[in-house]
């Protein structure tokens, strides 16, 4: 059984996961050719405050951004400024919400203007993907289950799941434990997930290989020879009777996002 304290944040991060669900819809309606980084990162704050919440990425030591940003072949944690969003981008946008003291976290990948039948599928993989990890986000299962379900739809489809960064708990803090690969990790064989427990689960990969390296400005991630990539996250809470994703968007299942 729940404890009082559980009930109250699990409240807090659906009611977290509402706003960042929102805050994301606006910042995808904004991705268009020729609009910059910086105008994604306004829109972002702009939501964020509006709807009451406050930015968590702000909470990780150096990082001043409600969203990080990146393009192609950058994976993730791009600072959002000197950027500019051209036609055929595929753009990552990941951002979390920090609402009566908890934390929720999403990402998605999106393409800009004329997108190819091949990088459609590619973005389509991703969400499979998320879809097949999150079904697996029940108590008494392992990470590692997780993790399979998501390598298993990425490398069935030709892509390969990015092995440096992971998904992660989510609560009180951003980043919590367990970590959860992108890959069938031994090592999360020992990660029982527990009823209630919060997770941000996010697929991450590549379109080749899938190593990637540290940017110049020290925060962005990119392929070494590269590939495109690609990463979906939501937060998810794990209940007996089924997953319940806290960062879920009725609009952009409708517009096939």
């Amino acid at each position: 059984m729940l404890k009082q304290s559980d009930n109250e944040r699990i409240s807090a991060m659906r009611e977290g996961g509402k706003i960042l669900a929102r805050v994301r819809e606006e910042v995808v309606q904004t991705i268009k050719p020729g609009v910059s980084f910086e105008e994604l990162e306004q829109t972002a704050q702009l939501w964020l405050k509006k709807l009451g919440a406050e930015p968590s990425f702000p909470t990780v030591e150096g990082y001043q951004w409600a969203t990080c940003i990146t393009k192609n072949e950058g994976c993730c944690h791009g600072i959002p400024k000197n950027g500019v969003v051209e036609n055929g981008d595929i753009i990552t946008v990941d951002t979390g919400a920090l609402y009566k003291g908890y934390h929720t976290d999403t990402s998605i990948t999106v393409c800009a203007g004329t997108c190819t039948k091949e990088i459609l599928h590619f973005l389509e993989v991703g969400r499979q993907a998320l879809k097949a990890a999150i079904a697996r986000v029940l108590p008494g299962n392992t990470i590692y289950t997780v993790s399979q379900a998501m390598q298993d739809v990425i490398e069935k489809a030709g892509c390969r799941s990015v092995y440096q960064l992971t998904g992660h708990g989510i609560g009180k803090t951003l980043h919590m434990l367990p970590n959860i690969p992108c890959y069938a990790d031994e090592r999360s064989k020992k990660d029982v997930i527990q009823e209630g427990q919060t997770l941000a689960i996010e697929p991450m990969y590549a379109w080749g290989n899938p190593t990637l390296a540290l940017g110049k400005d020290g925060w962005t991630y990119e392929t070494v020879d590269k590939s495109l990539t690609g990463m979906f996250e939501h937060t998810v809470v794990a209940w007996k009777d089924g997953p319940e994703v806290l960062t879920d968007s009725p609009l952009e299942k409708d517009q096939g996002i």
